[in-house]
């Protein structure tokens, strides 16, 4: 007999087998001995209420063995020119983020010859170029936190959690995740996280792993623009160091921070969408200030470092927590030396003295200023044109951070400070690498989202008591939570709407938010394009 038992246990939940087993027995109403065995499903932490419990999910195999563990084997096949191989299709990726490296992952399922260009280095060269923002205040616009191999999820905290249960199998992203390097932790966690100082590891292991079967990887390879064959079908891109590169379909998998792309897709005549996204500003309290709060001040036992996770509907318009780093730093992910833009990463021990997260403002496109609406048009569709509002309002949002700081010096202010609406005497000590200056953040921001942020971290100092105190900084501008723009496409196909041969997935085309949810995606994408020109239409997915 087989059954699924879900257990609570308190926050010292790391306990022996033998004691794990006895409560599983009670639970289910057996004898103990009429236990095979137990597999852990899944983990999850409650901290509500004022108590500390972990749930442990097993299935359970009473008076039965279970069944022989087989390792993960992926359906990749060999598609580098030696038998079956001879003569691969290609398929062009744009973008080595996780819908890219995902989608490549997916075309070799198919047969397929997956081509990523990658606009940025790889990890160990992006790296380098990544100490250089705070060391000498330079971003590099092709290498920095969000351009290079892996994407911005590279050298970011490395969430795997995910509410796309329907865009597909949420469990093989996991499964190729582990089989890569990644902790067994982040198959059974419920919130499975895997920690910026070894993502880049893994990532550079998925790009191993295409190679070796056949596919390749341009690094320093710009799309610029795309070749249509007669028919004005997609069939490759042009490059910006000359070079035209042929397959049959792009995939395009550029990310949300590559701009100039909408530009392009405009220009092509592909139809595109305004959509909500949102901005605000990041906080960071101490470490021990938020473990103290969400642990109610007890001992946390095996439990680890608290994260937290908060929303409010404030005048119409969600303010809410994003990207959550408990443990973690804030780093300084600008595109260009123009601007400031802050995000968070953690380690995968997540033992740094700070826990910060984003807390934004949700912005609709009725609620971009008209200025950006009607900016002037350069000579663009004028509908086109208008959908990027929104990324205009982004850049100036980011523009006007770099005037309130100083170089990728990060404008910031206490937290009681912006929410009583007065100049900081001093600052708190910040992870924030490149540094911080004093700035009235709530003066310069727009006043539509700093009064909501006010609203809103009041509201969660009311749910979260001690959430606003002396020692809480916030800095700006967190900007790119999401798109502003969606690229349609149709459902089915995935094809982009107004230019056949291409196929939008990730962040970038506005379908996703995260590195499961991108990865999904990419896969999705290249699963159309591999019913289309791949070889065996029976590979799984």
């Amino acid at each position: 007999m087989i059954k699924t038992v879900t257990i609570v246990v308190d926050q010292y939940y790391k306990k022996p087998d033998d004691v794990l087993r006895k409560i599983i027995a009670k639970q289910l109403k057996i004898a103990e001995k009429s236990i095979n065995a137990f597999v852990l499903n899944k983990h999850s932490i409650d901290a509500r209420r004022g108590q500390l419990k972990v749930n442990l999910r097993y299935t359970v195999y009473i008076n039965e063995e279970p069944p022989e563990v087989t390792p993960y084997e992926p359906d990749w096949k060999d598609v580098s020119g030696d038998g079956d191989g001879v003569g691969a299709k290609k398929v062009i990726i744009v973008g080595a983020g996780p819908a890219g490296l995902f989608a490549a992952l997916k075309l070799l399922e198919y047969g397929l010859k997956p081509v990523i260009v990658e606009r940025g280095p790889d990890t160990s060269e992006r790296r380098r170029d990544i100490a250089l923002i705070s060391r000498e205040q330079h971003v590099n616009p092709n290498s920095n936190y969000c351009f290079g191999e892996g994407g911005a999820g590279t050298f970011s905290d490395g969430k795997l959690f995910t509410r796309s249960k329907k865009r597909g199998n949420v469990t093989d992203i996991l499964s190729t995740l582990h089989y890569h390097g990644a902790d067994e932790s982040v198959l059974t966690d419920s919130q499975p996280h895997i920690g910026t100082d070894k993502l880049s590891g893994i990532v550079q292991k998925i790009r191993e792993t295409i190679i070796s079967y056949g596919g390749e990887v341009h690094f320093n390879t710009k799309c610029i623009g795309l070749v249509k064959d007669d028919d004005q079908v997609v069939r490759g891109i042009t490059t910006a160091d000359g070079r035209t590169i042929d397959g049959e379909a792009v995939i395009l998998a550029a990310g949300h921070s590559a701009r100039e792309v909408y530009t392009l897709l405009a220009e092509n005549g592909a139809e595109l969408e305004a959509k909500t996204f949102a901005m605000g500003v990041r906080v960071e309290h101490p470490r021990a200030e938020i473990d103290a709060i969400q642990y109610h001040g007890k001992d946390p036992g095996d439990l680890g470092t608290a994260s937290y996770r908060l929303a409010a509907q404030i005048d119409g318009r969600g303010v809410y927590s994003f990207c959550m780093c408990p443990g973690g730093v804030i780093v300084p992910s600008a595109t260009a030396d123009d601007e400031i833009v802050v995000n968070g990463m953690s380690p995968s021990n997540r033992n740094t003295r700070w826990s910060n997260a984003a807390i934004v403002v949700e912005i609709q496109p009725e609620d971009i200023p008209e200025e950006f609406v009607l900016a002037e048009n350069p000579g663009m569709d004028e509908k086109a044109w208008k959908v990027l509002a929104g990324v205009r309002y982004q850049k100036w949002y980011e523009r006007e951070a770099k005037k309130n700081g100083n170089g990728q010096i990060a404008p910031a202010q206490k937290l009681v400070d912006f929410i009583e609406g007065r100049q900081s005497a001093d600052l708190p000590e910040c992870s924030y690498a490149p540094g911080v200056v004093v700035s009235r953040l709530d003066k310069w921001l727009p006043k539509e989202i700093a009064t909501r942020l006010k609203k809103g971290f009041r509201t969660f100092n009311h749910n979260m008591k001690g959430f606003v105190s002396g020692d809480a900084i916030v800095l700006g501008v967190e900007s790119r939570t999401s798109s502003p723009v969606r690229v349609l496409r149709d459902p089915e196909l995935f094809e982009c709407r107004g230019v056949k041969g291409l196929y939008p997935a990730g962040e970038g085309a506005g379908y996703s938010g995260g590195i499961v949810s991108s990865a999904l995606d990419g896969e999705n994408a290249a699963a159309a394009v591999g019913k289309l020109f791949g070889k065996d239409t029976k590979s799984k997915g």
